[in-house]
């Protein structure tokens, strides 16, 4: 089954993973806690991590989502880098992946903020460095992929995720 076909979705886990996705499901539904479900989701997609892609597209995929979890944040760089054309990686990276390129480029920056906020809370600072062009951007990309301010998600985070201060100079209103 293709990544594009689950996106958007609500799809039984026993659907894509066969046997192993009941088994799975029947795990989460006794477990005792929320770490205890985390422990046993991280299990099973490790499992099946070490499964490899059965397609050259699935491959070059794989291969996709390391250059741009690395860094690397233009398709066109990207698809230079693996030897194809921007529009055969774009329809590969769709297929196996869910998304386009440009979308998981755009997440993994956001997981890199918000990964950097954890110990920072100079937000300019933070937007420079995990690749946006300002903090305006980086603002606009937590409440589009994340339906949040910055502020409003990291006062919903747990799990010992420091929570950044946030101060009126980090948001200057503009000038007229």
């Amino acid at each position: 089954m293709a990544a594009s076909e689950l996106t958007d979705r609500i799809v039984p886990l026993e659907d894509v993973w066969g046997r192993a996705g009941r088994e799975l499901c029947g795990e989460l539904i006794a477990a005792r806690s929320r770490a205890d479900v985390m422990d046993r989701i991280a299990r099973a997609l490790a499992l099946r991590a070490g499964q490899p892609f059965e397609t050259a597209s699935g491959q070059l995929a794989r291969r996709a989502v390391r250059l741009l979890e690395g860094g690397e944040v233009r398709v066109e760089s990207v698809a230079d880098r693996l030897g194809v054309t921007a529009r055969h990686l774009r329809r590969a990276f769709t297929e196996n992946v869910g998304i386009g390129p440009k979308e998981f480029a755009r997440a993994v920056r956001l997981q890199r903020a918000v990964r950097m906020a954890s110990t920072s809370c100079d937000w300019a600072r933070i937007a420079a460095d995990a690749g946006y062009y300002d903090q305006a951007h980086l603002i606009a990309d937590f409440r589009q992929l994340l339906g949040l301010t910055p502020g409003a998600f990291f006062k919903r985070a747990s799990g010992g995720m420091k929570r950044p201060k946030l101060i009126a100079s980090d948001f200057p209103l503009p000038v007229r």
